[in-house]
């Protein structure tokens, strides 16, 4: 996991913007991004709910999870992009583990 906002790194492998709102300031070419895939991003009322607010990543985390059950062909492109090489996924949040990039990385590694 990475900040989209982060320099590209040799270890980095393929990049995978992960969240469902374009980040500000980054042109849609910006080699930061590499792939935009919102497909698998939390919905705007769980997004909004969440707030970043620490104390609720626990529930936020359980009710992504929950979500990410209902998009499974989104998850198994993103595992199969994994099994491909190195993956990281990239989110505009300042908090990258407690995000919903983190979740995500999680169950792309206990279901893989």
């Amino acid at each position: 996991m990475a900040r989209v906002y982060a320099e590209p790194t040799a270890a980095d492998g393929e990049r995978v913007l992960v969240d469902r709102l374009w980040p500000r300031g980054l042109r849609k070419d910006d080699p930061r991004v590499g792939t935009w895939f919102p497909d698998a991003a939390p919905s705007t009322a769980l997004r909004r709910w969440y707030g970043h607010d620490p104390a609720r990543f626990e529930e936020f985390a359980r009710r992504y999870r929950d979500e990410l059950d209902e998009v499974p062909d989104a998850v198994e492109q993103l595992r199969t992009r994994a099994a491909g090489g190195t993956l990281t996924l990239t989110t505009a949040t300042a908090d990258v583990e407690r995000s919903a990039a983190a979740v995500l990385a999680e169950v792309l590694r206990a279901r893989g």
